[in-house]
């Protein structure tokens, strides 16, 4: 049985990451996120294909064991793992939600690491794994300093990783959009007026974004980043020295 699992996939990013593996060759898609009732919606949406909801909280250990006990029950081959969840927030770190930052790094680096790690031993030759970073990896971003730094340990692990797995015959992409317009903006408190970059950077389309995520894992790449804008900017921010970079990529 093929089969690809996706997090995050009741929301934003996640629902386009779900259309896009619908059109994959592909046996069942497990899709993994808190709200159950939102995955049962989804599920229903394609009655043509075997979608599997799987209500869990990646950052619980009990959780985690759920999925660990599905995976030796079922023993599928997993052809493609989407680490989509994540969360940030747009705050100055000293007056920041404290419980809030914490939440986001046992959700962007905890839970992408250990999913990541159960599932492995169920993937072969012409799998890959998509972990989805952002921008804010490239340099370290101000006023999401938090998540900037989570997204930075994302696009590391992912590319140490995918060395590691090269005699495995799986790649691992990590996907670096810029914003987009998705539930992430009000659940990071990022309103219009509240930052300068976010009212002023390109947005990136989240469909395009999930349909060609997809095609650069097939495609064995290391490294997505949407639009010529942000790829210039992943390019200053590799010869340009960090403190530099991070006075104009201000939030």
């Amino acid at each position: 049985m093929n089969i690809a699992i996706l997090t995050g996939a009741s929301s934003g990013l996640g629902q386009d990451f779900l259309k896009a593996l619908t059109s994959c060759d592909l046996d069942s898609i497990w899709i993994i996120a808190r709200r159950a009732e939102r995955l049962d919606s989804l599920a229903s949406a394609f009655p043509n294909k075997s979608i599997i909801p799987l209500p869990l909280d990646i950052t619980s250990k009990d959780d985690l064991i759920k999925l660990e006990n599905k995976l030796k029950e079922e023993k599928p081959e997993v052809r493609l793992l989407i680490n989509n969840a994540g969360k940030g927030l747009l705050s100055d770190f000293v007056t920041a939600d404290g419980i809030a930052l914490s939440e986001s790094i046992a959700l962007n680096c905890n839970a992408l690491t250990l999913i990541t790690r159960l599932t492995l031993p169920y993937m072969k030759k012409g799998s890959a794994v998509i972990n989805v970073s952002s921008i804010a990896s490239f340099a370290p971003t101000s006023r999401m300093a938090v998540y900037g730094a989570t997204k930075s340990y994302v696009t590391s692990f992912s590319r140490a990783l995918r060395e590691e797995l090269k005699p495995r015959g799986i790649n691992v992409t990590v996907v670096c959009p810029g914003p987009m317009k998705t539930e992430f903006l009000p659940v990071a408190k990022i309103e219009k007026g509240k930052s300068t970059a976010f009212d002023y950077l390109p947005y990136c389309n989240p469909e395009r974004v999930a349909k060609n995520a997809i095609k650069s894992a097939v495609r064995g790449k290391a490294v997505y980043t949407p639009t010529a804008f942000y790829k210039f900017y992943r390019l200053l921010a590799k010869i340009l020295p960090h403190a530099l970079v991070v006075k104009f990529a201000k939030t």
